[in-house]
């Protein structure tokens, strides 16, 4: 187990207030396990943007499949030239036209930004996103 080392923080009173509910909405079980994943996000941030990290994620896109002629067709060939990233994907048909997929990713960061500006950049992608972390 990993020893706890007890600080001190000085904060603006009206900050604190907003932290406060921050906590609350997102139901942590004090101001210490927030600290901790608010610390843990940050440093995870810097280490993606080294270019060279590894990163696991998941790209999520929301596209129309009647909208552009063969889209469906090209998203599944750009799954395929980055098969090695992949680990999972799920499609879900959210109408009649409109379709979700979420992409779970893994591998080098670059890499994986490369695929994702790939997929939301084609055209008939109405939104896309790629949320990213480091995998420990």
């Amino acid at each position: 187990m990993a020893r706890l080392v007890r600080f001190g923080v000085s904060i603006d009173r009206d900050l604190l207030k907003q932290f406060d509910k921050l906590i609350a909405r997102r139901r942590y079980v004090n101001r210490s396990e927030a600290i901790r994943d608010l610390l843990r996000e940050k440093l995870a941030g810097l280490e993606l943007r080294r270019s060279a990290a590894k990163a696991v994620g998941a790209v999520t896109i929301v596209y129309n499949h009647h909208a552009a002629h063969e889209l469906s067709h090209r998203l599944t060939d750009l799954q395929h030239d980055y098969a090695d990233l992949i680990r999972s994907s799920v499609h879900v048909h959210l109408t009649r036209e409109d379709c979700l997929e979420v992409i779970v990713v893994g591998g080098p960061t670059h890499r994986i930004v490369e695929f994702s500006d790939s997929l939301i950049g084609t055209k008939g992608v109405r939104h896309g996103r790629l949320s990213l972390t480091v995998p420990r």
